[in-house]
């Protein structure tokens, strides 16, 4: 095949199952937006599609666009999506190659085996997208290109920031309806990859196995320069690392005049020991940080490797909020939780005065270091991959039903979420038509959870 090629890049909508936060975010499909940005246009035209943002079925786009790769991204929860959307492409068209790509195809590829997905990138995903597209245009027929899974065939997790820039207007078209909760509208940007941290629960340090990769601040600086929106996302896995990297942001900034609002994620025990850093951060636009607080219970922490402390956590909380520093909180709820240990976490939130928290029943996800301790207890089939969203209950609890373990996460939000001087707050702080908008959008959720616990399942 030597003409030129025609690509689709597809971001599947979540299953309707899942508790989905994409009622309160939506954010851009940066992932895709860096294959547009390396792919050699003269080989191919590239389009992406949001089908969380688009109406039309995947039938609309094959024939608007006759594709001859579509390459698909996903996360655990997209897993049965994409299959099925992989045996619609098939069944339109036995020609079209379908590529899988993502976190979870390169931590675990072997969930997307099937007989309508030709290819799963599992390593250097970039660079394995560009080989799979020239094998395509020069009509070899090999299903062996490296970086791609085979059964029985040993890889190399690997990863690099050796390469072009994404192309953020591959989704011109959408941009404006990229939002996360009151950071709106909300651009992405990476300027690493991996976390040097071992907590046993986490799946981002599986995808570049433990190894942490840095780019260059200049390159970051030029990144920035080119992003529209005021807003900025940074989705590091651990943004808040290194003092001397995180100075040389704040200079970079200052040199070239950059005026964004930052949201990033970072540990408490950096923020705790590390005031003057992010004092500085705050002058030069970190406005919020999520922040793994994970459990009000010292056990708990040291179970989970999490190498900081229940101190750290709340010098953490006071730093950030004598800054104005916005904290989106998460905390991992354990199976062994009594009533108690709910009303422990909403005396302790609320007492520090924290305006929001996402509440995650443990979820040993596929991958990861703690998912062979708790195999034996899990409630949900591997298979059943709506359910692992970090939303569900998939551990059996141990002191009260499923139905009143999913009431207390309820209960437990509301009296968090929907105190009088949190309201008056938000009220002041975002204004009426964000808090309406978030509000709105939490009854979705909230509804969700309602089911469940109707269901009591």
């Amino acid at each position: 095949m030597s003409k030129r090629l025609s690509i689709l890049l597809v971001r599947p909508k979540p299953p309707k199952e899942t508790i989905g936060l994409q009622h309160v975010m939506i954010c851009e499909p940066l992932e895709l937006e860096y294959l547009v940005g390396n792919i050699d246009k003269n080989k191919a035209s590239v389009e992406i599609i949001d089908m969380i943002l688009e109406k039309k079925p995947i039938e609309f786009f094959i024939k608007k666009y006759k594709p001859n790769i579509i390459g698909m991204t996903a996360y655990i929860t997209h897993v049965g999506v994409v299959k099925e959307m992989s045996k619609v492409i098939k069944y339109v068209s036995k020609d079209i190659i379908t590529v899988v790509g993502g976190v979870h195809a390169e931590v675990v590829p072997e969930d997307f085996v099937s007989n309508y997905i030709d290819y799963i990138i599992c390593s250097k995903p970039i660079e394995t997208f560009l080989k799979i597209i020239d094998k395509v245009i020069s009509g070899e027929d090999t299903k062996d290109i490296e970086g791609t899974y085979i059964e029985g065939k040993k890889y190399i997790r690997s990863s690099s920031f050796n390469i072009f820039h994404p192309d953020r207007e591959a989704v011109s078209k959408y941009r404006k309806r990229y939002y996360y909760m009151f950071h709106n509208p909300c651009a992405l940007i990476k300027t690493s990859l991996g976390c040097p941290y071992k907590c046993n629960f986490c799946f981002c340090k599986e995808i570049t196995g433990g190894k942490y990769y840095a780019r260059q601040l200049d390159d970051v600086m030029k990144e920035l320069e080119s992003i529209k929106e005021r807003e900025v996302y940074i989705v590091d896995d651990d943004f808040l690392f290194d003092e001397d990297r995180l100075n040389g942001f704040c200079d970079g900034l200052k040199e070239r005049n950059i005026n964004k609002r930052f949201l990033v994620y970072g540990r408490a025990d950096f923020i705790a020991s590390h005031e003057r850093i992010i004092k500085r951060l705050s002058r030069y636009g970190l406005s919020a940080v999520i922040v793994g607080i994970e459990s009000v219970r010292e056990k708990d922490l040291k179970d989970f490797n999490k190498r900081s402390s229940l101190e750290n956590n709340e010098k953490a909380i006071k730093i950030l909020q004598k800054y104005g520093i916005e904290l989106y909180a998460t905390m991992i709820l354990k199976p062994d939780f009594t009533k108690q240990d709910f009303k422990q976490i909403e005396d302790y939130i609320i007492g520090l005065k924290v305006s929001f928290v996402n509440l995650q029943p443990l979820t040993p996800l596929p991958g990861t270091e703690i998912y062979n301790d708790y195999k034996d207890k899990i409630l949900v089939s591997r298979q059943n991959y709506a359910m692992w969203d970090l939303a569900h209950i998939v551990l059996k609890p141990e002191y009260m039903s499923i139905r009143q373990y999913y009431y207390q996460i309820i209960k437990t939000y509301a009296r968090i979420v929907l105190r009088g001087d949190n309201i008056i707050k938000m009220l002041k702080k975002y204004g009426i038509k964000e808090v309406v908008k978030m509000w709105w959008g939490s009854q979705f959720v909230t509804m969700q959870y309602i089911k469940k616990i109707i269901r009591g399942r």
